[in-house]
């Protein structure tokens, strides 16, 4: 998919589930979807993305995959800066911290959530980076 295209989607996205505390656009495809905040790495503003999210427990999990794109996605980047992010799943925000995982963590991590969402194992294919496994904990 188009870069642009992506982001223009992700903001109307964003803005929908916001404007709606979660009633709309919360399920896209059967998965779940989230709002991620993070804090832009140079400008230093919020920056919201949309994205499927999957309870493990009582963290969230969510996959960096840029549609495939051989480069990571803005969002990703902007949390390996600053961990500390924010997590809105409907009515309800979380302070979070977030890590990526690796190992036979990020391999059961990424299981469960292709099986929710098929389109990550077509990403992976199409690229040559390891995509990245974002597990989101709640803050201390």
């Amino acid at each position: 998919m188009n870069k642009t295209l992506i982001k223009v989607a992700g903001s109307v996205h964003a803005a929908l589930y916001k404007a709606s505390g979660g009633r709309l656009a919360r399920n896209m495809r059967g998965s779940e979807v989230v709002l991620l905040t993070t804090t832009g790495r140079r400008s230093g503003k919020r920056r919201i993305a949309p994205l499927f999210g999957q309870a493990d427990g009582e963290n969230w999990v969510v996959i960096a995959s840029n549609g495939g794109h051989p480069e990571h996605t803005n969002w990703y980047h902007n949390l390996r800066d600053n961990p500390d992010v924010e997590l809105q799943v409907g009515t309800e925000t979380s302070q979070r911290k977030a890590e990526t995982v690796e190992g036979d963590e990020r391999t059961r991590l990424w299981k469960m959530m292709a099986e929710k969402y098929h389109g990550y194992d077509e990403y992976q294919a199409s690229t040559s980076r390891v995509i990245p496994v974002v597990l989101l904990r709640p803050a201390d």
